[in-house]
């Protein structure tokens, strides 16, 4: 028994990826050509995606929202669960890296399912909601502009179905939310949106340190 969580030194994680990992060739290739980005600190961790694909299947989501695209890993590992028909919108402003993404997602085969947005992600939630989507969601990963994160959240709780999940990256960011000599923007940005969701009593959350941080959380 253990009262924290373990020390993943790098031989325990290489072993702990070793054992969990169930990526295809498209994926693997997505993330390892990502590592060498200059920007590749914005991908999120492969246990990530793997735990990702599992929600995804649990709930048996049909629904996506994807704020945060990338170079389209996280989009494959959530598009990949979506059974025949399922539909994920994937939100980005920035052609650059999306391109990329729809690269790997044709050679997927799951680029039938993957609605890109090419807009700030705020005006992508507004016009769902416009279009009476509330409430027909039922998962939304969230990797988007820190300091946005406390804004997006009325808004994805709003199309949330009832029992669905969101999920947050960088919760932990880099382990400077608990350091109270960091006062950054972005810092304090995620330190308020996480003591928001912590005292929310219509969600039910759990913050894990898996990847940079992420959030389950589940709307009542």
């Amino acid at each position: 028994m253990s009262s924290s969580s373990i020390n993943l030194t790098d031989q325990v994680y290489d072993y702990y990826l070793s054992v969990t990992l169930r990526e295809d060739e498209v994926m693997r290739r997505c993330r390892e050509e990502t590592a060498r980005h200059e920007w590749a600190g914005m991908q999120i961790s492969p246990e990530q995606g793997q735990f990702m694909t599992l929600l995804v299947k649990l709930l048996d989501a049909r629904k996506i929202i994807e704020l945060g695209v990338f170079t389209g890993y996280s989009s494959l590992c959530m598009a990949r669960a979506l059974p025949p028909g399922g539909k994920l919108i994937a939100c980005d402003v920035k052609k650059e890296y999306t391109d990329k993404a729809q690269e790997y997602w044709q050679a997927a085969g799951v680029a039938d399912r993957i609605e890109l947005r090419l807009a700030p992600a705020l005006d992508t939630l507004a016009d769902l909601l416009r279009a009476g989507e509330a409430g027909s969601f039922d998962f939304i990963f969230v990797d988007a502009i820190k300091e946005e994160y406390s804004d997006y959240y009325p808004l994805n709780y709003r199309l949330l179905r009832s029992g669905g999940l969101m999920a947050i990256d960088n919760v932990l960011w880099g382990g400077s939310v608990a350091n109270p000599d960091n006062q950054k923007a972005e810092t304090n940005a995620i330190r308020a949106f996480n003591k928001m969701v912590h005292e929310d009593d219509r969600v039910d959350m759990c913050m894990l340190p898996v990847g940079d941080g992420l959030t389950p959380i589940r709307k009542r």
